[in-house]
């Protein structure tokens, strides 16, 4: 897929600089210079946009008053323009005096939390804004958020129960009772764009915003292959035999800790019956009808949020990109 380095979070090129890593005197004296390190609270970067413009990430040098609130060392993301270290930080130890918690870590979550050292610059939501990032910031906020909540969440040894400290600039986590070393995870995740003919399937979770639709997706297990969990997936959630599967892109998912699958499975049987307790409602979207939807003028279905893999597979179906984005190619027999 030529188009596939336009997906959000994908695309930038990162020099994620991994010799670096072990190279503690040299992060540290970046880091001393001034290196700009990410503020995230809650999962939640700090970004600033001035009026109509660009939506940025905030990197502030180690000094700043807002770091202050660090419980541990900043992790190294990369290197940004000019070969300058750039690193994050979670601060979620330090509480908003206005903080809602119905809104922080919502589906939807649109609430702006401000440190009374930046009121020009707020923590926001990475769904709400990953499409208004550049492609670069867009990488280095994925990266900065799925590392940190993974050391939220891997704070003890899973070998052996003992509390293991991070290691290897946050890329790493040791055990010092055991030895142990643990590695950041990441989970494959297939969604895929199964169509019949000109009409595509989309369903809805229980729990999602009225009128949301997206496409079908699920973890693949030990064992399995991605084309294996793609037609398993569609049979078990909707009751839809899937044929032939290829593969088209791939999306970084930091919601915690995905990776996202993207493929193109051809039905061979279009009856729908959904299992209740993964989906609300499944049906056959036309093409003309998937054009109103992204049109917003469609009256039962909301697509999919624009930057998510969902909504870029569609798009490209819609224009005919699949495989240049490319259709499957003709089925040779014999």
């Amino acid at each position: 897929m030529r188009d596939a380095s336009t997906v959000v979070f994908g695309g930038s090129a990162l020099d994620r600089a991994a010799h670096l890593r072990s190279d503690a005197d040299a992060l540290e004296a970046a880091l001393g210079r001034g290196a700009g390190i990410l503020p995230v609270w809650r999962g939640k970067p700090l970004v600033t946009q001035e009026g109509d413009g660009p939506v940025r990430l905030a990197f502030r040098p180690r000094a700043h008053p807002i770091l202050a609130e660090a419980d541990e060392a900043p992790i190294f993301l990369g290197l940004g323009g000019e070969g300058a270290p750039l690193f994050a930080v979670d601060v979620s130890g330090w509480v908003p005096d206005d903080v809602d918690e119905a809104q922080v870590g919502a589906f939807i979550d649109r609430s702006v939390q401000r440190h009374p050292s930046e009121p020009q610059a707020g923590f926001a939501e990475l769904r709400g804004i990953m499409a208004a990032l550049s492609p670069r910031d867009a990488e280095l906020a994925a990266t900065a958020r799925g590392l940190l909540q993974w050391h939220a969440t891997h704070g003890f040894c899973a070998r052996c129960g003992a509390r293991s400290d991070p290691a290897e600039a946050g890329w790493q986590r040791r055990c010092p009772a055991c030895g142990a070393g643990h590695f950041p995870r990441t989970d494959p995740v297939v969604i895929m764009l199964v169509t019949h003919g000109d009409s595509v399937l989309v369903g809805r979770s229980p729990g999602w915003p009225e009128r949301m639709y997206s496409l079908l997706a699920g973890f693949v297990e030990p064992g399995e292959t991605v084309e294996a969990a793609v037609r398993r997936e569609v049979l078990e959630e909707a009751g839809v035999v899937v044929g032939e599967v290829r593969y088209l892109a791939s999306q970084p998912w930091p919601f915690p800790a995905s990776l996202m699958l993207g493929c193109h499975g051809i039905a061979a049987t279009t009856r729908i019956e959904i299992d209740p307790k993964e989906l609300e409602d499944a049906r056959w979207v036309t093409r003309s009808e998937m054009l109103e939807v992204f049109m917003g003028r469609h009256p039962d279905i909301a697509g999919a949020r624009k930057g998510a893999i969902a909504h870029f597979l569609m798009q490209a179906w819609l224009s005919d990109r699949l495989d240049h984005l490319g259709a499957l190619p003709p089925r040779q027999d014999g």
